[in-house]
């Protein structure tokens, strides 16, 4: 029987802490819109807007630096400790690297916002929120790194603590930034990009503090990986490039989406946002379970182990399955409640609610897909099966996006009609990496020998 209860345990072991730290960063965010929201329905849809335009930039980069873990996992389990933290020391490289692509990037897409046909006073507050979170995405890249480094050698408990200290932090820090308590100046929707960024960089202290560690370090050789590694960086990028490359495409076309969507108008725009705000509670939890998934495939793929595959893969499902299906659950019953929470007091929120309940049934209906794609990708991207990833991912990101053009921009149907289709493209995505994930083409001895080449 595949449902192994010692393989279960283990997983539940390791995904608890990362359910924690990436819920964490969830309610982060959920704060900051929900601080917001008693300001005005405006400064949330230019939150969501202009969050989800520094996740575009940022995730071909974080996507690359996040493969660390699967690169840690693997030489973790072939015993080959010393090459763990000279994994952290590339994608520091990387990340150094990378954050002036990143402003480069940036720069070019500010006034994407006007583009996509935004009001003007929600693109005044979209643009600030957005090139604040860009100046930080250095430490956003680092942290990434250190937390997939722990990840890897199935210290998740670590990343559980570092990430709730950062919200700790970031929660009250926000609160006072954007509405100017406690002697800190009033900025609006800039505190809570400032706020977002500084939790960052206290974050990664936490982390050091665990890497430096005097036990750690002489275990690991912590101290002799400050150095580039040719052969290790060759697998960083050949095995990273695709996952970043899958992400980026991936969120590029989501934020068009996403903008589109909102040019149907503030209401539609701020029910989104809300609707949206619900699913990261419940989607970013997922990518601890996505994470810890990556992590034990990865180690049994440096051990040359594979036996235990179905057992996480069954595992996974259940454990993904079972949240996904209780959240579903909750958000077809509270739908109303769920979205009054975010009424700005004194305002009319009937048209909002008009459109976000039957948004909040549409999510309800996905959320059990997104689990499974979840679980999927984890193990395909702990196999090292980035390039099919990159290509099945793509395709369908942009199939959805075409069909999202023709349906807002060419057709003009309404927001509603736009929103299922989102929902049934999520189903289909499921659907096909099921059918990878059951299949034997990933779990070729020679293509696992080559996964491992540096």
């Amino acid at each position: 029987m595949w449902l192994s209860r010692t393989t279960l345990s283990e997983l539940f072991r390791l995904a608890l802490p990362m359910v924690v730290s990436q819920g964490a960063l969830a309610l982060m965010f959920f704060a900051d819109r929900f601080f917001l929201s008693r300001i005005s329905p405006v400064h949330v849809a230019a939150a969501l807007g202009g969050g989800v335009s520094f996740w575009v930039c940022l995730c071909f980069f974080n996507g690359i630096a996040a493969y660390g873990n699967a690169l840690v996992a693997q030489y973790f389990g072939r015993r080959e400790l010393h090459k763990c933290p000279r994994v952290v020391s590339q994608g520091v490289i990387l990340a150094v690297v990378a954050q002036p692509a990143l402003v480069g990037l940036a720069w070019w897409l500010k006034d994407a916002f006007v583009w996509m046909g935004h009001a003007p006073e929600q693109v005044a507050l979209e643009r600030p929120y957005f090139l604040m979170l860009v100046a930080g995405g250095l430490f956003f890249l680092i942290k990434t790194v250190l937390a997939s480094y722990f990840s890897g050698i199935s210290r998740t408990r670590v990343v559980m603590i570092a990430d709730v200290i950062g919200v700790l932090l970031n929660v009250p820090l926000s609160y006072a930034l954007i509405f100017g308590r406690f002697g800190l100046p009033e900025l609006g929707i800039v505190g809570a990009a400032l706020g977002t960024v500084v939790a960052a960089v206290l974050t990664i202290g936490v982390y050091l503090l665990f890497y430096f560690n005097a036990i750690h370090a002489a275990r690991f050789k912590v101290r002799e990986s400050f150095r580039y590694a040719p052969g290790i960086m060759r697998r960083y990028l050949r095995l990273g490039l695709p996952s970043g490359l899958e992400v980026f495409i991936g969120m590029g076309t989501f934020n068009v989406f996403l903008l589109l969507f909102q040019s149907y108008g503030v209401t539609e725009g701020a029910a989104m946002a809300i609707v949206f705000n619900w699913d990261m509670l419940s989607f970013v939890p997922l990518m601890g379970l996505n994470i810890a998934i990556m992590g034990m495939i990865g180690r049994t793929v440096g051990a040359g182990d594979m036996s235990r595959t179905n057992e996480v893969i069954a595992a996974g499902f259940f454990i993904g399955g079972l949240y996904a299906a209780a959240m579903g659950v909750l958000f077809v019953v509270y739908r109303e409640p769920l979205l009054l929470l975010f009424a700005t007091p004194g305002q009319d929120f009937s048209p909002i609610l008009a459109i976000g309940a039957p948004m909040m049934v549409g999510m309800a209906t996905y959320v059990v897909a997104d689990a499974f794609i979840l679980v999927c990708s984890g193990v395909l991207r702990g196999a090292g099966d980035t390039q099919w990833l990159m290509v099945t991912s793509v395709t369908i990101h942009v199939v959805m996006l075409v069909l999202q053009i023709l349906v807002i921009s060419v057709w003009e149907l309404g927001a509603l009609t736009s929103w299922w289709v989102f929902v049934a493209t999520l189903i289909t995505n499921a659907l096909i990496y099921l059918w990878r994930t059951f299949g034997s083409r990933w779990r070729a001895e020679e293509r696992l020998a080559r996964v491992m080449v540096e």
